[in-house]
């Protein structure tokens, strides 16, 4: 009663939190049973004190959240053995405190989602299907909304769907990390009318699945949009059956024509010609998926730091992949001092240099010389911010 009385008073988190009752901060589980409320029925302009109460003790969420998502959702003191079951049966998925706590501020309403009828079967149909482990939260947090997406209507169908482009399970999996929307693909018409464009075009099968794994997000773009950039790509020389074609397709497609020019013009501006430009982005199109500031940050650095002229980059465009700051700036130090101590006899080109792996750079110019060089892991560190191993 008092809490509640607290509660008209809108008296601080602070002080709420200290009337708390500590009765609900153990909870044991017990066998899950819970129907699914809609969403309409369970919101509510004022906070239940009870479930405030199970939301801090129970969930782990910070007192002003449980404010938040008490007024859109109340708990049943008398069946609270109910939502303790579903937060069991989430932890036996490997839902976390923190994946929990997520959730509810995103969703509420998912604590009276029913365990037996609902979230069992779709879980299991989910694990079964390659959507296991710590996939299955990280998949259910990117979008809520699978909670109350139909397993036999929707899920099973676009299941059926991706495999009939993608093949194995393993690959659907990929493909749902990068965007969960695939789960409710049966009902997306765009997606189905965007591949059967590119089939059109002349796509091989396989590309097409790579498309779907990399990047499936462009299937489910407005259709007019996918035709432009497929024809913005083609009048650029590639052709859907040249390996870097799906590439080129999605970096065309984030961005407007009006930042498309405006990357073309800043490369223009460091010396290169658009057939220079051009030539490059069919090897390497993601050249032009970098802001403008970062494409300017890596010819500066080559130009003025390494002392190479910009057709360096057109050699090497993968080096815009790299980052300055945490990459390549702090290997070109661990070279040069290797270089003024002469401990480098038959050095390779540096932009070479930096496309190697990391664990091979660490053996060869780190670890090797680590002893005797003093200082020489801290120039490795400075900007990289990486641990050395066994640390």
């Amino acid at each position: 009663m008092r809490l509640s009385l607290c509660l008209k008073m809108k008296l601080s988190p602070s002080l709420l939190i200290s009337l708390l009752p500590k009765r609900f901060i153990k909870t044991a589980p017990s066998p899950p049973t819970t129907p699914l409320p809609t969403r309409s029925n369970t919101t509510s302009s004022s906070p239940s004190s009870f479930t405030l109460q199970f939301l801090v003790n129970s969930c782990g969420l910070p007192l002003e959240t449980a404010l938040t998502a008490s007024k859109k959702f109340h708990l049943n003191e008398k069946n609270i053995h109910k939502t303790q079951s579903l937060l069991h049966f989430l932890k036996s998925h490997h839902f976390v405190d923190t994946h929990i706590a997520d959730l509810i501020k995103k969703m509420p309403a998912f604590l009276g989602c029913k365990v037996e009828n609902n979230l069992k079967p779709k879980f299991e149909f989910l694990a079964a299907n390659g959507v296991a482990g710590n996939l299955l939260p990280q998949l259910i947090l990117s979008n809520p909304d699978i909670l109350w997406t139909s397993l036999d209507s929707t899920i099973k169908p676009s299941f059926k769907f991706l495999k009939s482009f993608l093949g194995t399970n393993v690959r659907i999996a990929a493909a749902l990390k990068r965007c969960s929307w695939l789960l409710r693909v049966n009902r997306n018409r765009t997606m189905q009318t965007n591949i059967d464009l590119l089939i059109k075009e002349g796509l091989p099968l396989d590309r097409l699945a790579k498309l779907i794994v990399s990047n499936p997000r462009s299937l489910l773009s407005k259709h007019d949009k996918i035709v432009y950039a497929v024809n913005s790509v083609k009048t650029l020389g590639l052709e859907t059956n040249d390996t870097m074609f799906i590439y080129a397709l999605g970096v065309k497609m984030k961005m407007t024509d009006t930042t498309w020019k405006k990357k073309i013009e800043v490369m223009k501006s460091l010396g290169w010609s658009e057939e220079e430009i051009f030539g490059t982005f069919k090897r390497c199109p993601q050249i032009l998926q970098y802001s403008e500031k970062k494409i300017r940050i890596t010819v500066d650095f080559f130009i003025n730091t390494v002392d190479l002229g910009p057709e360096i980059l057109l050699v090497y465009p993968s080096l815009f992949c790299l980052s300055v700051d945490k990459r390549i700036r702090p290997w070109y130090n661990v070279i040069n001092v290797l270089k003024s101590k002469n401990l480098i006899k038959r050095e390779k080109k540096f932009p070479s240099l930096l496309l190697m792996s990391e664990k091979k750079f660490l053996e060869n110019y780190v670890d090797k010389y680590v002893d005797d060089v003093p200082g020489l892991w801290e120039v490795y560190t400075g900007t990289a911010n990486t641990k050395k191993k066994g640390t």
